[in-house]
């Protein structure tokens, strides 16, 4: 197992997997550690449905052919500012700019881009899938709780030597999700999750994505 500072020094987005499976008892420990995060009032907001095998690949595969047909449907919730401040802006081209170096996809490679960008809706060929879900009923401040539940989901997963990727991509195709896993109508779907074992080896496990240092986003006063 790995220690929880390190945990949080070393988790990344892993986006190649290893073919070796999750132990359901494993992901047992990983949701039952990560349901341990503060929420308020305890409403503990959030739902995770997890995949493995045939059920995995059925919805794999049904996204993907709703990727290439660019079946999609307006997010059920606001990811992104709009318009993008010219700062974001920056920090989001650089990151997408490093991983597709990584992979010697030039930026004027459009099909390259959209075959990485399919691997998304594959979870990265990872041998779990999540998807996480909170009720429509919720209030704001619940998705920031939800926020600490899905951190805890990695946090989690790392300390149990599993790796993984967020994948917000998967909240473009809320009808084929919910159509697919038979989820209630009143539940958002938020984001997806792969879980596994990285391969070392992969290029774009290498790379990792630079954090704002820390005299940009805090200020001590009276220290």
């Amino acid at each position: 197992m790995t220690a929880l500072p390190d945990a949080l020094q070393n988790r990344r987005s892993t986006r190649r997997f290893l073919d070796q499976p999750v132990e359901k008892a494993t992901l047992e420990r990983i949701l039952t550690s990560a349901r341990r995060a503060p929420s308020g009032a305890n409403l503990q907001p959030g739902f995770a449905y997890l995949l493995t095998g045939e059920p995995l690949s059925q919805l794999s595969s049904r996204l993907c052919d709703a990727f290439e047909q660019s079946d999609t449907r307006p997010e059920e919730y606001d990811y992104f500012p709009q318009p993008m401040p010219a700062y974001l802006k920056a920090r989001q081209r650089e990151v997408g700019y490093a991983l597709y170096d990584s992979l010697g996809i030039a930026r004027r490679d459009i099909p390259g881009r959209l075959a990485q960008h399919r691997r998304n809706f594959h979870f990265f060929d990872a041998p779990v899938g999540l998807v996480i879900t909170i009720e429509r009923a919720m209030g704001k401040g619940c998705y920031m709780d939800l926020g600490m539940f899905i951190q805890s989901i990695f946090l989690a997963a790392q300390v149990e030597g599993v790796d993984s990727c967020g994948i917000g991509a998967l909240a473009s195709y809320p009808h084929i999700i919910r159509d697919q896993l038979l989820i209630p109508d009143n539940e958002v779907v938020v984001c997806g999750m792969a879980l596994g074992y990285g391969d070392p080896l992969a290029p774009e496990n290498q790379f990792e994505t630079p954090r704002a240092p820390l005299d940009e986003y805090a200020r001590f006063l009276g220290f």
